[in-house]
């Protein structure tokens, strides 16, 4: 997806937000308050970290072409555990199938010197879209999950998703990690109609990641081209991207940097 006429946007925004706009409250952003148990976290050898990337949806081209690209670029980056997650079964590869099980199995499965776990679906304000077993994966289990197979590693998660922003619960918030998210928790996002290329979320996230030295540094930039294509599209409310770094992985740097 790249820049269409805004007239056109505000036409089909009904049809390209990822969900109906909720009411609940967004949660707070920004840095950790927690006290540091650990030396904060600088830079992990590319070659040490692991990835597990999940499109939960296939309605829209935009979650797999987002998870391929982010692939691509962890991989030029030289990132090789990639364990990639599709909803799609013309897509997935045997046994890789989006589905809850699946999904927890892979990140619970550990290794690696640092996590990270990225997902692009729809998604509701009780947790995002594993479609393939017509499921939401909600905030309690995603930590779960990630506590035992990421442990006390630096951790990033990104969750591209509407409503995303429920994912920054106390319990995720955890020293060691990193948490992107396309969305406040009462907030839809935008970009996941059947011709889409990527959603916003992702196509701004992709384009500022070799730019970007640390994940707070891909955090706020990402947010502010969101910001930008939303307000040249004419979408509102605006989706307003969330962010909270922990305070072992404040310089974090994205792998090879």
């Amino acid at each position: 997806m790249f820049v269409r006429l805004a007239a056109l946007a505000l036409a089909f925004l009904s049809v390209i937000a990822c969900t109906p706009e909720a009411t609940s409250t967004a949660p707070p952003s920004g840095r950790s308050t927690a006290i540091a148990v650990a030396p904060s976290v600088g830079a992990v050898p590319a070659g040490r970290w692991r990835a597990v990337l999940i499109a939960g949806d296939n309605n829209s081209p935009a979650f797999d072409n987002g998870v391929q690209s982010l692939r691509e670029k962890l991989l030029a980056h030289g990132v090789t555990d990639i364990s990639v997650y599709s909803s799609n079964a013309m897509r997935a590869a045997p046994g890789q199938m989006a589905t809850a099980a699946n999904v927890a199995a892979a990140l619970r499965a550990g290794g690696g010197d640092a996590c990270l776990a990225f997902v692009t679906s729809h998604g509701e304000e009780r947790g995002f879209v594993l479609k393939t077993d017509r499921r939401l994966f909600d905030p309690a289990s995603l930590d779960r999950v990630l506590s035992a197979g990421c442990g006390s590693v630096p951790t990033v998660v990104v969750v591209s998703a509407c409503h995303s922003g429920t994912f920054l619960t106390a319990a995720m918030r955890k020293p060691n990690r990193v948490i992107l998210t396309a969305a406040a928790t009462n907030r839809t996002s935008f970009g996941c109609g059947a011709g889409d290329q990527y959603t916003y979320y992702d196509q701004c996230l992709l384009q500022q990641f070799d730019s970007a030295a640390t994940w707070r540094e891909l955090a706020v930039a990402t947010r502010s081209c969101v910001e930008s294509l939303e307000r040249r599209m004419g979408m509102k409310p605006p989706s307003e991207p969330q962010m909270f770094v922990g305070a072992q992985v404040e310089g974090l740097r994205l792998p090879q940097r």
